[in-house]
């Protein structure tokens, strides 16, 4: 703000030349005559230590570049074809590498423009002063810095004066409504920061940090990339770090520490000076970081060995950029020719000749320095010391030559066919200028195209480079690519640390493996943690798991679903062979007896077991091994309907003739004790008839399911579902839950219980009587058998193996009863007739009577006998009644 103040004083005072020049004030410059007039802004020297305003001479950033200017004047001068009879002067100044001092500096520029009242001044003898009239300045190259230009640019708005920059490259400079009278040859720094933007995501980095130098162009450079990169998304910016103007000691190792707070964000952009970057270097150094850091440097690193020196191995693999550029070989043979005669027009030619040469050359009210060799004039640039072309002479050149042509083009369009300067443009007027300079377009000292958009920009054009040490004859800087306007980049001529060939990582969080979604860290679009889609879940997009369909499992990587397995019990299967074997054997067990009752049907021991019923009993006994077939074999319509109506038809047989029987002898007993007459339905025919009734009761059961559900089979995906979906199986079965299963054998289970309660109340019958105490054992060990099936068929329910066991338990219980009911009713009865054909004889026959008085006096012993009461009283029957 002082500076402001400053300069309105300045103006309103009317600080003149002669009123400097009476001060000793007057500041040093370059005046070069012409017929129009440009002023140059140059950091000649760098900033001074406190209290002075400049320091030590600057060979390149300085000398150069204002040799630059002079060379392109010179140029443009000789040009027949550019500004014919008009010569270009100049007024070159140095800015001192400071904002502040450029801006006292630039008040020449605009002397000229400043109106004073100088009436009441009189010379001694009473005439008016004679006041030379200053030099009028058309338009300003420069100035360097983005600071001093910003500072300069202010000034010369207010006097309509044109400004064209060679190196500066905020992004601020390119408001039009605050620098309208401001252009540059150089891109600004958004299009570097967009350059930077693309290396980066060409590399594969999504989370890096940035480093800026305290200043206009570090933290404008910053706020750039930020931005840019907020609006393109997809990166993220870890820390965000500035370094102060005057860091403090350690201040260098606490941004290498705070750097390494997200040491995942390798990758570092930096937009800071040479000193900055050369101590950020030592830093990462010094803690031991070489390799970790992987800078992208701004042009300001660019392709200097300055900011590296001594410190290689860290700088290895940095990619920096630089705006396109070429060197000038016609510069290079005019500045090697400039020596201490030819160019005495440059007022800081001398000093930098001594810097160049190490020497001292001896001027007037100067005392000779011991120990440093005098100058002999005969030294030569780049014969007796390095010489290299300063980065930016090809765009202080194009800058001259910009402005050169917006002239001719205005000296064509106001002054035609007119030699020299003529009255329109005397004076030139600056807003008219700008709009010839954001007109021009040639094609520049290197070639490429020179031209303006609308705020005064060029466009971007960058070369960029990678800084390597392995695999390379000498280590230094190689081209990579270019961007202008996009990206082309070589990544297979990138090198690493190491010579390594492979691009580092610079990521918040890596990729999630196959089948892991990514659950986002709130407020940091860039970092997530990766969950892994378990149970029946897979990938549906990168963020979310979804359920597969019921009768799907996820691929083994997640990705997808696939149709889950389907499967039945097969024949082969272990639970399979000892159901079928066990079948097989009752079966062939059953058809001997089946064979032999037939074979000896008239026997008395045939005919004595009832031959009507046994063979009822028999054919249900079939057909309860027959359903183990069933119930392995493949489910079909026609299975599953079979399946219904066997599964409870073979024990309803069995237990419908087994009660028949009971009953009867039940009936007979009861009656006998009452009366000698017997009982009614106790003909065989009879028994058959209650045997039937009780089997069609099954049957119309059976019958009504079917009609109301059809029978049809059905892939149960939720049997075999384990945790792990690999193991997901589908099982094809009939539509019979457990609970239809357990119905259909309902009814016959309540025949075995009936049974087994007949069985019991007939224990008292004698034991050569009929067949009461075989069928009440096979009844007893029946409900044993059926009584272990129950927690084994409902204890397996969670089972993954469920259908397996549930099948293998209900056949071999099944067969087990099957098997009791022929082993003690009809096992000892073939036994008999086949070994023992002499018992299988005609018995006395007794009377009812006879029976029945035996009976009664069985019973009563057994009442009286407490350790007999299960029937086990043997008395035999009086034979002779």
């Amino acid at each position: 703000m002082s500076s402001w103040v400053r300069l309105l004083w300045l103006l309103l005072v009317g600080v003149g030349p002669g009123s400097r020049a009476q001060q000793g004030t007057q500041p040093q410059s370059i005046k070069i005559e012409g017929d129009i007039t440009l002023g140059g802004l140059f950091p000649v020297h760098s900033r001074g230590p406190a209290g002075v305003p400049c320091g030590e001479v600057k060979k390149e950033k300085g000398i150069h570049r204002l040799e630059a200017m002079m060379y392109a004047l010179d140029q443009i001068n000789s040009d027949p074809d550019l500004l014919p009879n008009i010569t270009l002067g100049a007024r070159i100044l140095d800015t001192c590498s400071r904002d502040t001092y450029a801006l006292e500096q630039s008040l020449t520029f605009v002397q000229a423009l400043i109106q004073k009242d100088n009436s009441d001044v009189r010379c001694s003898n009473g005439e008016p002063p004679i006041i030379p009239k200053p030099e009028r300045v058309v338009g300003v190259i420069g100035a360097s810095g983005s600071s001093v230009s910003i500072m300069v640019a202010n000034v010369l708005r207010l006097f309509a004066i044109p400004q064209i920059s060679y190196a500066s490259t905020a992004p601020e400079l390119s408001d039009n409504s605050r620098y309208e009278f401001f252009s540059r040859v150089v891109p600004p720094d958004s299009y570097q920061a967009q350059a930077m933007l693309d290396i980066v995501k060409a590399m594969g980095w999504n989370y890096v940090s940035t480093l800026a130098s305290e200043g206009n162009y570090g933290e404008s450079g910053v706020d750039a990339f930020q931005q840019i990169s907020r609006e393109a998304g997809g990166l993220c910016i870890a820390q965000s770090i500035k370094i102060p103007r005057e860091p403090k000691p350690g201040e260098f190792d606490k941004i290498i520490k705070r750097l390494m707070e997200t040491s995942n964000a390798r990758g570092v952009i930096i937009f800071a000076n040479e000193d900055d970057i050369k101590r950020v270097l030592q830093a990462a150094k010094k803690s031991n970081l070489t390799g970790h850091f992987l800078f992208v440097g701004s042009d300001s690193w660019g392709a200097k060995i300055s900011p590296i020196q001594d410190q290689e191995d860290v700088a290895e693999g940095a990619v920096t950029i630089l705006p396109k550029r070429a060197s000038i070989d016609g510069f290079d043979q005019y500045f090697t020719s400039r020596s201490l005669e030819n160019n005495r027009r440059n007022i800081w030619f001398a000093e930098f000749w001594e810097d160049d040469f190490k020497c001292k050359l001896t001027r007037p009210g100067i005392k000779y320095e011991l120990g440093r060799r005098k100058c002999t004039g005969d030294e030569r640039i780049s014969r007796d010391s390095q010489y290299e072309q300063e980065g930016k002479v090809q765009f202080v050149i194009d800058a001259v030559y910009a402005m050169a042509h917006a002239l001719h083009s205005m000296h064509t369009d106001l002054c035609p066919g007119s030699m020299g300067v003529c009255d329109k443009m005397d004076p030139v007027e600056g807003r008219m200028l700008l709009q010839y300079i954001h007109g021009v377009n040639f094609n520049g000292s290197a070639g490429t195209g020179v031209m303006f958009n609308e705020n005064g920009d060029a466009p971007g054009r960058y070369d960029i480079f990678q800084y390597q040490m392995s695999n390379i004859s000498n280590p230094g800087y190689r081209n990579i690519g270019q961007w202008t306007n996009h990206l082309r980049l070589n990544l297979e001529e990138m090198q690493w640390s190491g010579g390594d060939r492979k691009i580092p990582e610079s990521v918040c969080s890596f990729p999630c493996e196959s089948g892991e979604r990514k659950k986002m860290v709130k407020g940091v679009p860039c970092c997530w943690h990766c969950e892994l889609c378990d149970g029946y879940q897979y990938l549906l997009d990168e963020f979310t798991c979804d359920m597969c369909p019921y009768d799907m499992r996820p691929l083994k990587n997640r990705t997808g679903c696939r149709p889950t397995p389907i499967i039945k019990l097969e024949w082969s299967s272990p639970w399979a062979i000892i159901p079928v074997f066990l079948a097989i054997l009752g079966i062939l067990a059953t058809t001997g007896v089946i064979a032999t009752f037939i074979r000896f049907n008239d026997t008395p021991i045939v005919r004595a077991s009832g031959r009507e019923l046994s063979y009822v009993l028999l054919t249900g006994i079939f057909l309860i091994y027959l359903i183990t077939f069933l119930m392995i074999a493949e489910p079909s319509v026609a299975v599953c309907a079979f399946r219904r109506l066997f599964l409870g038809l073979g024990m309803c047989i069995s237990y419908s003739a087994m009660l028949t029987k009971t009953n009867r002898i039940y009936r007979i007993f009861e009656q006998g004790k009452k009366s000698v007459t017997p009982p009614k339905f106790i003909s065989p025919t009879s028994q058959l008839i209650i045997t039937f009734i009780l089997i069609s009761v099954q049957l119309l059961g059976v019958f009504i399911w079917f009609g109301v559900m059809p029978p049809h089979t059905i892939i149960d995906y939720e049997e075999q579902k384990p945790p792990n979906p690999e193991f997901a199986r589908g099982v094809l079965k009939c539509d019979m839950s457990d609970l239809s299963l357990i119905l259909c054998l309902s009814y016959s289970l309540v025949l075995m219980i009936t049974c087994t309660v007949y069985a019991i109340k007939s224990r008292g019958v004698p034991e050569t009587f009929n067949e009461a105490k075989p069928i009440g054992f096979t009844m007893y060990t029946t409900c044993i058998v059926w009584l272990a099936f129950v927690p084994i068929f409902f204890g397996t329910a969670q089972s993954t193996e469920k259908m397996f066991i549930q099948t293998t338990t209900l056949t071999v219980s099944m067969s087990l009863s099957a098997t009791v009911s022929l082993g003690m009713l009809y096992i000892p009865k073939v036994y008999v007739i086949i070994f023992h054909p002499e018992q299988n004889v005609q018995k006395r026959k007794r009377s009812f009577k006879a029976v029945v008085q035996a009976a009664t006096v069985s019973t009563r012993l057994s009442q009286k006998s407490s350790d007999k009461q299960n029937g086990e009283s043997k008395i035999e029957p009086d034979r002779s009644q």
